[in-house]
């Protein structure tokens, strides 16, 4: 029971600090363009993160990436208390704060994901991973970004042949206003996307705990996804949101003019674009990075004016932490795990 608790207060850490790592994914276009000051973005994203919790109870029906996440370790293998989760957990928040204060945009959820298998490989060895679960996570490394590249470069094509006979002043002025709505749709998908992750994480450890002879409350006992009590969406969505809320300013000036200059039209297609993906990602169940997204989209959006708009070394450097992540998460998770199961 102590230890389900801790797992539950180290989950709910963790996706407070997704909320401030990932706060620039959002906002950072927004606040570059000067559409909001970065305090009113920070609030402006952190709402719509939490309204995403109503859009998955109500309207999409389910938490389908929760479910993915639960079953990156066999349930077999995730002992009652579980060392694994707790390992996976401390090595997610650590790395997740190291590239925070290095300012690098990496992804909350393959830190998670990679975090979680490797404390489950660390304790039982391969075979209590689900290498295709993990196979589809690691593909959309570079499936997700791609397609917010693609979409972002189509939509900002589209975009300036609807405008090509406007006054530049006056669509920057409507940009900016409509830019708060794609905004918004953004950090939908971010709220529905990676706190779903969290959730999936403290559901496998409740299931594997119920299937034990441990007496748990029923407010703690789960079977399967569907089980799942309103007070872990309510807490994770919950949390996410207050930590978008305080900020993420480094990683913002990566995300926000580092890549490439953005402008308000330029902002609104980068968010649109990465807006969709999230939305497709979170149809088919699969947890990808925010991250990841809209930094495909940003790249997308860039280099419909030149391909030297980028600045492509920035982006190979990301694209270097992106690679790195799940391994060195793994390798850390294991590392704790071993620490972990002499402790407890």
């Amino acid at each position: 029971m102590t230890i389900l608790i801790v797992i539950i207060a180290l989950a709910l850490i963790f996706d407070y600090i997704n909320g401030f790592h990932d706060a620039a994914n959002s906002i950072a276009t927004v606040v570059s363009s000067k559409v909001l000051t970065p305090t009113q973005a920070v609030i402006w994203a952190a709402m719509f993160n939490f309204v995403a919790y109503f859009i998955a109870k109500f309207i999409i029906g389910g938490f389908g990436i929760a479910d993915t996440v639960s079953k990156t370790v066999d349930m077999s293998f995730i002992s009652s208390p579980s060392h694994v989760i707790i390992a996976g957990l401390i090595a997610a928040i650590i790395w997740n704060l190291i590239t925070w204060w290095l300012g690098i945009p990496s992804s909350s959820s393959h830190t998670l994901i990679g975090g979680f298998a490797g404390a489950g490989v660390a304790a039982s060895g391969f075979e209590a991973v689900h290498a295709g679960v993990i196979g589809v996570i690691a593909l959309f490394i570079v499936v997700a970004p791609l397609v917010g590249m693609v979409g972002g470069n189509m939509i900002t094509l589209v975009t300036f042949h609807l405008i090509k006979k406007a006054k530049p002043s006056k669509a920057e002025r409507w940009f900016k206003r409509i830019q708060l709505f794609s905004s918004a749709a953004l950090s939908i998908g971010h709220g529905l996307n990676d706190s779903q992750k969290v959730m999936g994480i403290i559901a496998a450890a409740l299931i594997a705990s119920s299937s034990s002879a441990q007496p748990l409350p029923e407010w703690m006992r789960m079977n399967s996804i569907a089980d799942m009590h309103d007070w872990i969406p309510v807490g994770c969505f919950t949390a996410i949101a207050l930590g978008t809320v305080s900020g993420g300013w480094k990683i913002m000036k990566t995300m926000g003019n580092r890549i490439t200059k953005i402008t308000p039209v330029e902002g609104f297609c980068a968010q649109t674009a990465g807006a969709i993906t999230l939305f497709i990602t979170e149809i088919l169940h699969v947890p990808v990075s925010t991250t990841h997204v809209i930094t495909g989209s940003i790249i997308g959006v860039g280099a419909v004016k030149r391909l030297s708009a980028v600045r492509w070394g920035v982006t190979v450097n990301l694209l270097w932490a992106w690679i790195l992540t799940i391994p060195v998460s793994a390798l850390l998770a294991a590392l704790f795990y071993m620490v972990v199961s002499r402790i407890c």
